[in-house]
């Protein structure tokens, strides 16, 4: 029986191409988020699910597995992450594991720490839950949004709540995008992330930043620099920057 991360990269990435193992702050992007699963000590194998030949050579290099090649279906454009790790999960079990728990990590989560780790775990097993993933909050209350239409003009998603002042609207939460904890049971029948058998472990907004475009790019390496200089982050600066 065993509790592993698994790790989803895959190549063939259009906006930043190669960002799984681009560097980040001295070493592959990829690096920081097999290191923070070593780090947490929570894991029985660290296991990446890839299909691209340049992110084996690097995950091993850094300490994870990779027992087997994604299959090119689970490796486009349009593949969602709970069939990937299902898939693993499952492969795993076929090659003689028992997996009982499993850890989705992101690749491109540079901002994860080992004690989020480590206490979404708790998080998890501390009632009847199927995941426990990472949350933050909104920077502005989504319930006074609106959107502009062809012309420019704008209208409210929630116009009823025009004159609600912002401290008297609910609080709004989304994914953080770090990693998903969850049971293997709840993997393998597909069950959502969003739902009530699913627990939030809040993190802060300043250390959240998804990492899908050259900018997210560029803002997520100010945010290390800055993470680096005033905070305990579990980041290490490196010799050199790049």
């Amino acid at each position: 029986m065993s509790c592993v991360a698994i790790i989803p990269a895959r190549g063939g990435s259009k906006r930043i191409p190669g960002k799984n193992i681009k560097p980040f702050f001295g070493k592959p992007m990829i690096a920081w988020s097999i290191e923070a699963a070593k780090a947490s000590g929570l894991f029985d194998r660290i296991v990446v699910s890839t299909d691209d030949p340049a992110i084996v050579e690097v995950a091993k290099q850094y300490g994870a597995e990779v027992p087997f090649i994604r299959p090119p279906e689970l490796a486009d454009d349009f593949t969602p992450t709970i069939p990937v790790i299902a898939h693993a999960i499952n492969t795993l079990n076929e090659q003689g594991d028992t997996i009982t728990e499993a850890c989705c990590i992101y690749a491109t989560a540079p901002f994860i720490r080992k004690d989020d780790l480590i206490e979404a775990h708790r998080q998890l097993q501390s009632g009847d839950w199927k995941y426990c993933f990472t949350v933050t909050e909104f920077a502005a209350p989504i319930f006074r949004s609106f959107e502009a239409d062809e012309s420019g003009a704008v209208s409210m998603f929630w116009p009823e709540h025009f004159e609600t002042r912002s401290q008297d609207l609910p609080e709004a939460l989304h994914d953080a995008g770090q990693f998903y904890f969850g049971r293997v049971d709840a993997w393998l029948e597909g069950a959502v992330f969003f739902a009530k058998h699913a627990t939030g472990y809040r993190i802060p907004r300043w250390r959240v930043q998804d990492i899908d475009t050259a900018d997210d790019w560029t803002r997520a390496e100010s945010m290390a620099a800055m993470l680096i200089e005033t905070t305990s982050s579990d980041l290490a600066k490196p010799e050199t920057l790049t």
